[in-house]
This record gives structure tokens, sequence and C-alpha cells, in this order.
């Protein structure tokens, strides 16, 4: 029986997940915390991520496994010296530092978004990696001059198992400089940050879906991902599904067959990590909402549920506008977040439901924008640890106003690193994988009475939006 592990290295922890690599039984698990950030400013030691990685593997009972994948949080910019040291801790996806400089390269295309769209699959915000290059050498010049490479979280763990440095065409499409459509790095992209450097040296080789980086203790380690990337495999995602993924982030994607190009911003144009193509919406801000609004209650995640489920649609007039942190869909990097419609009468059953909504009425506006570039007909799958939520999964279903889709697995982005790494074992498509493993079935929820009140829910939620512009 031979086995996989899969590698979930996200902005809170590390996961590690040992799977059958012939059926996708689970075997083991471990998990260790990384250092919280708190944006603007998010950043993290890279060696904290190995410490996590060792302490959870241990957890798991170091297995002996035929092949291993790394999935790690998207974007981020580990910049690392000629010797491969790193030269400042990485700045993570959520760093919203580099807002100015995102702004500023925007209009370095002639054409401007839609330019950046047609060239690379997405328009630079402050997550992007090239916006975060381009905050260095704008801020710290001495750190700039050391920067031999650079590379993304996924890619520099695993260059730790391998001594390699390359990547996959799912989170190079994140940087936004190498584009899907071309499936190639756009130097011209980066020139625009620094037209002196030869860059063709200083990025990771970029590896197919089932290509190997290496070996480590005798497994095959895969090219890894970027953590959507493994979701979408962790859940089987086919043609026509949308993923409602509710993290600290939330995100909504769906599969697609040929590359998107979204000149407004809102959908990004990403690859997959099967070869095909990953159009996506990102909100800064989900269950970190909910979590702020259990904590200023002063109850658990079970309560608070209770009373977001307590009070009626529409949380008797409350609105909550959820950038606690700035936004990256709406595009807000300093925004805070406003709660509107407060009475004398409030009560603490509306204030849980108004941040429930919140956060699900900014997915739902993902949604229709994810739905002008993909297909969208097909399961709604819900994901993530929002997904565990009573209050979430309720709502969910009746703004929808569809049957939304819960899949078992549990940690889906580990999961879909154990895919890919079985792919790369057997030689085979991830999603030939995903689908003789018989991922993605679970519980299905039906729209309740309560979806009579979406469409003025999602009105109150876009009036209080736009008022806010």
């Amino acid at each position: 029986m031979p086995l996989v592990a899969g590698v979930d290295s996200s902005t809170q922890s590390t996961k590690v997940e040992v799977r059958d690599a012939d059926d996708g039984s689970l075997v083991a698990t471990g998990r260790a915390p990384h250092p919280p950030t708190s944006p603007p400013r998010s950043e993290q030691d890279p060696a904290a991520w190995w410490s996590a990685f060792e302490a959870a593997w241990a957890e798991a009972g170091e297995p002996v496994v035929g092949a291993l994948s790394v999935a790690g949080q998207q974007h981020g910019m580990v910049v690392l010296d000629a010797a491969g040291a790193v030269v400042r801790p990485a700045k993570l996806w959520n760093d919203t530092e580099s807002a100015p400089d995102a702004s500023w390269l925007a209009k370095q295309l002639p054409g401007g978004a839609e330019a950046w769209a047609d060239a690379c699959g997405s328009v630079p915000v402050a997550a992007f990696t090239i916006t975060k290059l381009s905050w260095l050498h704008r801020v710290e010049p001495e750190a700039w001059a050391r920067l031999d490479r650079v590379v993304l979280p996924h890619d520099w763990l695993t260059s730790r198992f391998t001594g390699r440095f390359v990547t996959d065409r799912g989170d190079a499409s994140g940087t936004g400089y190498w584009s899907p459509a071309q499936g190639a790095y756009r130097w011209d992209l980066l020139a625009i940050v620094d037209r002196d450097r030869d860059w063709t040296t200083a990025v990771p080789e970029v590896l197919g879906p089932t290509g190997a980086a290496g070996t480590w203790h005798g497994a095959v380690v895969g090219p890894g991902t970027g953590d959507n990337m493994a979701a979408a495999l962790g859940v089987g995602l086919r043609r026509g599904d949308v993923v409602i993924s509710l993290g600290t982030s939330g995100t909504v994607y769906a599969l697609s067959e040929a590359p998107t190009a979204d000149g407004s911003g809102a959908v990004a144009g990403f690859a997959d990590a099967s070869g095909r193509f990953l159009p996506l919406v990102c909100t800064l801000n989900a269950t970190k909402v909910t979590d702020a609004a259990a904590r200023l209650l002063g109850v658990d995640h079970g309560a608070f549920d209770a009373l977001a489920l307590a009070a009626p649609a529409g949380s008797g007039g409350l609105t909550l506008l959820p950038y606690l942190d700035g936004e990256r869909t709406p595009n807000r990097p300093r925004a805070t977040g406003v709660l509107a419609g407060l009475r004398s009468d409030v009560s603490r059953e509306a204030f849980a439901r108004a941040a429930v909504e919140g956060v699900v009425c900014g997915l739902l506006d993902g949604l229709e924008a994810l739905a002008a570039q993909a297909p969208t007909g097909g399961r709604v799958l819900l994901v993530g640890g929002g997904a565990r939520s009573a209050a979430f999964r309720r709502v969910v279903a009746d703004l929808l106003g569809r049957e939304v889709e819960v899949p078992g697995g549990g940690e889906h982005v580990a999961l879909g690193a154990c895919v890919q790494a079985a792919a790369v074992l057997h030689g085979v498509d991830p999603l030939d994988v995903a689908a003789s493993w018989g991922l993605g079935a679970g519980e299905v929820l039906e729209p309740g009475p309560a979806a009579s009140d979406a469409d003025a829910v999602r009105a109150a939620y876009r009036a209080r939006r736009d008022a806010e512009q």
C-alpha cells in the first residue's frame, strides 16, 4: 500500500495529511501553528514554516511515503540572496503595504488594467508578488541589492525538500508576471519593476502538473501549487462547478478549459494545478469577521451560530460591510468595516447575523463577476473552516437560492496536495486521481423559507457598499 503526503502551509498553520495513494483513505494527520500576523504588515520568517512542518510531520508519525507535495498560501514574496539565504521576512498575500505599488503598476502599461489582464490574466492588487517586488525596490534598497531569487512560499518549502527552485503553473499565475494564456513568464512586466536586472535567473522553473521536483528521503516530491489550486483538486472540481471557500479570507472559483482575462480586476485569471484554468475572486475578510463578532459578543462559535440563526433574514435592518482589514474585492486596501442601520433596540442576534450576511453578500457579488468569465451552472461546493458553521451554511443557501453541497474529506488543501502527490507517483492527470478517490460528495442543503428575502438583503448590502465608495 503506497502512501502519499500532502502539506498545507497556510497563513495560520501547517497541516499534513498522509493517505493511501490508490484509494485516498486517510492514514495520519499532523498540525502546527505559524506566528500570527495582522495586516497591513503581514510577514513571517520562512524558517517558521519549516519548523511547523517538522512538528506536524512528527505528529503524523514521520511516515514513509512514496510521494509528497506542498500546497502553500498564494502570492507572497520570499527573497533570497546568492547563497540561498532569506534576505528579509516573507511578505504574505494579505500584506497590503504594496497597495500604492499596485496602483502605480496598473498605470505603467498602455491600456492600463485591460492590458494587464491580457498580459497575465489579472490586474495587479496588493496581494500579488509583483507589487511586493515593487514595494521592496522602492522602500528597502539594501534588501533589493541582495536579491538573487524571488520565490513563492510553496516554492521555498519545496526547495527545502529538494534543493531545487521550482514552481507550478497554478501558483506562478498569482505572481502578476507569469501568463496562464501563454504558459510563460512575462519579462516585460518584471522589467517595469527593474529594467537593469536579469530576471531570467531570478525566478523558479515552472514544472508541469505531474513534474517531479526531486526526492526527499526516497519520496518523489511533486511541483506543489497554491492553496486554492490544491483545494480544487481536493474537492474533485469539475467544469461548471463553483467553490465558495470560507477561511480567514474568502474565495469563489470555478474550473475553466480556457484562460480568462477580466479587465475590471474583480476576477483573477489563474491557472490550475491540472493543466486547466481557475478564474477566482478573493475577499480579504471572511471568517475573521465572524471571529471578531463572536469575540465582541463574548461567545464561542457554537453560541455565535445559534445567535445568528435566531435572527430574521436582513438582521433587523443591520448591514455590515466586512472590510475589517482593507479589502481586495472590491479593491479598497485602506477600508475599514462599516455597521449601518444601528438602532437603540439592536439585538445580539441581529449583530451576529449581520456579520454572517455581510461576508456572504460580498462573496456572492464575487460569484456574479465569476459567472461572466466561466461556466458556473454546476454544483456549488462550500468549503473551508466556515463551512462547518451552521449559520454560514444556512445563509449561503438562502441568499444564493441554490442547492449547496458541503464536501467531506476534512482539510481540502492538504487533501489536494495528496492528490497531486499521487498523480506524480502514478503519472496520471490529477483530476483522474480525484475522480477515482470519489472526492467532492457531502451534505446537501436546500434553500429555506428565508430565501424569499434574499433580494432585499443583497440590495441593502449593495446600497451600503456603493455608498461607501
